[in-house]
């Protein structure tokens, strides 16, 4: 790994905030290209972080500091990649569905997915399905991801699906659900492309539908 890239990416997975700032501003001052500080520097880093979450070495206290520490990079880099036009991964819309408040486990697949270089947009929580019609016909996201921690709650994630296929979106999206009491064989049933169980999961399915 490049000199400047390898204290980024510890700086990443240690969570340390104020390395990975100074790194990227260092890279950036070294003539790194944008692009290749975020793919090759930050990316990867956040995958590891990913890994190490899911084998048990992470928890979200962790994940949750390497993620802040990762952003703090993303910030200075972000100007950088739209004057030098690096296109993300994909775009995203996330949201918590209608009547469900819960959003940390939103806000991490948010921080993962834009880990992996996506481009998010975030509708916040008890967001209406019409909401969720109008902002894939806004931003005309790769992803829709649908989030709900309530057994109650998740009976809307249907009727979201269902709107989309109204208004004759639906093959232009692919939707991901996630939360507590759902399943991959409810996403099946309901007619989602996939279920992730994790923020981390969640990043990695998404990368297959792009």
């Amino acid at each position: 790994m490049d000199e400047h890239l390898a204290p980024i990416y510890q700086g990443i997975i240690d969570g340390n905030l104020e390395v990975v700032k100074a790194k990227v501003q260092e890279a950036v001052q070294a003539k790194l290209p944008a692009g290749v500080i975020l793919k090759e520097g930050l990316v990867p880093a956040m995958a590891e972080v990913g890994r190490l979450f899911e084998e048990g070495e992470f928890f979200v206290p962790e994940m949750l500091v390497a993620a802040r520490a990762m952003q703090g990079g993303l910030e200075i880099l972000k100007p950088l990649l739209v004057a030098a036009d690096v296109k993300p991964a994909g775009k995203v819309i996330i949201g918590t569905v209608k009547g469900d408040l819960h959003d940390i486990g939103k806000n991490l697949v948010s921080i993962m997915l834009e880990g992996a270089g996506f481009e998010i947009h975030d509708l916040g929580t008890d967001v209406l399905p019409e909401r969720f019609v109008e902002a894939v016909k806004t931003f005309h996201p790769q992803i829709v991801c649908m989030s709900a921690l309530l057994t109650t709650t998740m009976t809307n994630m249907p009727v979201i699906v269902e709107a989309i296929k109204q208004a004759g979106l639906r093959d232009q999206v692919n939707i991901m659900i996630g939360g507590a009491p759902v399943t991959d064989t409810y996403a099946k049933q309901i007619g989602a492309d996939g279920y992730a169980q994790d923020a981390s999961a969640a990043a990695r399915l998404a990368q297959t539908f792009i």
